[in-house]
């Protein structure tokens, strides 16, 4: 007997994560693996957290605050914002998934970039809503073309700001001109989740911008600069209308307790902050002048990865990679085929894995 499954969920590709680290020890028996693919803080979590986590398990037996008030308190203060506009997620994919739980249906269409994070479409296929893709015009969103791509059915547009996987902004001016032509019954979601790493002074701050538009939904994570990948916790800030229906479709305790109390204190911990941010330029600059003795394009990124065109089969030259005991990404998936996207790494990180791809190629 066979049981059908919604209809809906059958183009959605499974997500591909980035190689782990142990599956490469024991495909090629190395002992000493290097791990630049899923965009992870060289860094770690600072010794603040991980002492914290050490002093909350003696309470993992109670469930944590449902509602995450004392972080959603921090948090408000951090962003100068009031804690009604912010819902926090099991990893900002997890708000995303929100998003399209609460706003989309089959009779909906979204628009995203191409390539960007896959999460997008994921959200868009699992409620079997239609997408219009836009390609990105010199590594970067086109957002004039993104507009023309609106309809009557248009739900939501999806920004990802720096984008993954190259690494380019869109800057304030762009972002309030496309805003003011865009109806105002159409969501603006726009994931900032490497916010933190970002330089550029056009860049758009755009909490400030919520008063204005309050047809956007700001995404960012702990994920990235606060190094809590593995706990899985991010937020969003939008007006309160749209956190209120947001809530309606969270689970009740969708992030556990050692996460809550990890991102209180990451956010206070401003000097490890500080740290990754300077080790990531650091790096980013040596990675910029090997790349260009060896004669390889990339693309100047305002996140902390950087996307190579390596002028022959990406899939090929991860491959060999891997065989040295680096792990990148290949970025086929993003349909660059010739490409590899790179997490910039410690010092020690990012010269190991230029030696080795000079071997590679």
């Amino acid at each position: 007997m066979r049981i059908e499954c919604r209809k809906e969920i059958l183009n959605i590709e499974p997500y591909i994560p980035g190689k782990h680290i142990d599956e490469v020890k024991r495909e090629f028996g190395l002992t000493e693996i290097i791990k630049l693919a899923s965009n992870e803080n060289p860094l770690g979590a600072s010794n603040k957290v991980q002492s914290t986590i050490a002093e909350s398990l003696p309470h993992i037996h109670q469930y944590p605050d449902g509602n995450s008030t004392e972080l959603r308190q921090k948090l408000a203060a951090h962003l100068q914002c009031s804690p009604n506009n912010l819902i926090v997620g099991n990893g900002s994919d997890e708000i995303l998934k929100l998003i399209g739980e609460a706003y989309l249906s089959p009779a909906d269409q979204v628009i995203i970039a191409e390539p960007t994070f896959s999460e997008y479409r994921f959200v868009a296929n699992l409620m079997g809503a239609g997408i219009k893709l836009v390609p990105l015009r010199q590594y970067r969103h086109d957002l004039e073309s993104m507009l023309a791509q609106v309809n009557k059915k248009t739900k939501i547009v999806f920004i990802c700001n720096p984008n993954n996987p190259t690494g380019t902004a869109v800057t304030e001016q762009e972002l309030r001109k496309f805003l003011s032509q865009l109806p105002q019954n159409i969501l603006t979601v726009i994931d900032e989740a490497y916010y933190e790493y970002v330089t550029a002074k056009e860049y758009p701050q755009t909490i400030s911008l919520l008063k204005q538009y309050p047809n956007i939904i700001i995404t960012r994570t702990f994920s990235k600069v606060y190094a809590l990948a593995a706990l899985r916790i991010g937020y969003a800030v939008a007006d309160n209308e749209i956190i209120q229906t947001l809530n309606r479709v969270k689970e009740p305790f969708n992030v556990n307790l050692i996460a809550q109390i990890a991102a209180e204190v990451s956010l206070g911990d401003k000097e490890h902050v500080r740290q990754s941010i300077a080790v990531n330029e650091q790096g980013k600059q040596y990675l910029y002048q090997k790349l260009s003795a060896l004669g390889l394009e990339y693309v100047a990124t305002e996140a902390n990865f950087i996307l190579i065109n390596v002028k022959q089969d990406a899939n090929s030259l991860f491959q060999r990679l891997l065989k040295k005991g680096v792990i990148v990404r290949s970025t086929d998936c993003f349909k660059l085929p010739e490409h590899i996207r790179v997490t910039v790494g410690t010092m020690e990180q990012n010269q190991r894995f230029i030696k080795a791809l000079e071997e590679v190629l």
